[in-house]
């Protein structure tokens, strides 16, 4: 029931933001995106620029990368920008969606109360999670399906650990990554976070946040951002051109250059490595 409030809120809010255009030879080009490229403030930054360069007006709805692409699926969007390469090689494979391109990459990280009562700090994210079962402290998933979701389940599975979802001490948010730190906050607990998701989010405590990083580093952490078109062959109203320069244009030089002096805190956010 929750999966499916969420997805009649986000179909709710495309329409809301394509109803005005849609149908128009120019109406705007819509996106699905992940909620840490909407958070930290990364598209308010990059997107007006994409329209001077281009003249195509862009809107974007952030969600996680689960429901962006079932957005994709029904043909409610014209491009996608996601963070779950396994999930989006589906995607792909299945008919949805063309030329899917890598555009950047930042890392994930486990957070927690500076107390860290179940003792995770410096440990690889088996031995955290190990530790975080075995003490069972509060642990909040974002529960939403999203590539954050996503990865999280895989690190369970990857450390041979079965996913609490029964237990009183795991807590699914099933909201976006702000709102599962704050959560996590207001429950003294941890949770698993993009980097630059975390940065705004310490930005916004004025460098001082409740939640400090305490596992980092790991290979298993990587957090890779990639971009694609819908499929006019399955959704023939699709704005597939419009679709296509955009991912030439945030892929090419000028908008990796953006990407990577893109700072908050003077932390980069985003690590541009488009090909």
């Amino acid at each position: 029931m929750k999966d499916l409030l969420k997805s009649v809120v986000v179909m709710m809010m495309v329409c809301l933001l394509t109803a005005p255009a849609w149908g128009e030879s120019d109406r705007a080009l819509m996106m699905a995106t992940t909620t840490s490229t909407d958070n930290t403030g990364l598209l308010e930054y990059l997107v007006p620029e994409f329209t001077r360069d281009t003249g195509i007006e862009m809107k974007w709805v952030a969600t996680g990368t689960g429901n962006a692409l079932k957005l994709g699926e029904n043909c409610d969007v014209d491009v996608l920008m996601v963070h779950a390469p396994a999930a989006e090689k589906q995607f792909v494979e299945n008919g949805f969606g063309l030329d899917r391109k890598e555009i950047m990459f930042n890392d994930f990280v486990i957070i927690g109360p500076a107390s860290d009562p179940a003792q995770i700090k410096g440990r690889s994210v088996s031995d955290a999670l190990n530790k975080i079962l075995e003490t069972q402290a509060v642990f909040v998933s974002r529960g939403d399906n999203s590539g954050t979701h996503k990865k999280e389940l895989f690190l369970w599975k990857s450390a041979e650990l079965p996913v609490p979802e029964a237990e009183s001490w795991y807590v699914q948010a099933g909201q976006g990554m702000l709102a599962t730190i704050n959560m996590a906050g207001e429950k003294n607990g941890y949770t698993m976070t993009d980097r630059g998701t975390y940065i705004k989010y310490e930005h916004t405590a004025q460098g001082n946040p409740q939640l400090k990083i305490l596992v980092e580093g790991d290979d298993f952490l990587k957090n890779q951002y990639s971009v694609m078109a819908v499929n006019p062959n399955r959704c023939e109203n699709v704005n597939y051109e419009a679709a296509v320069q955009f991912s030439d244009w945030i892929t090419g030089e000028k908008a990796q250059n953006m990407i990577g002096a893109f700072k908050l805190l003077d932390k980069i956010l985003f690590i541009p490595n488009a090909r």
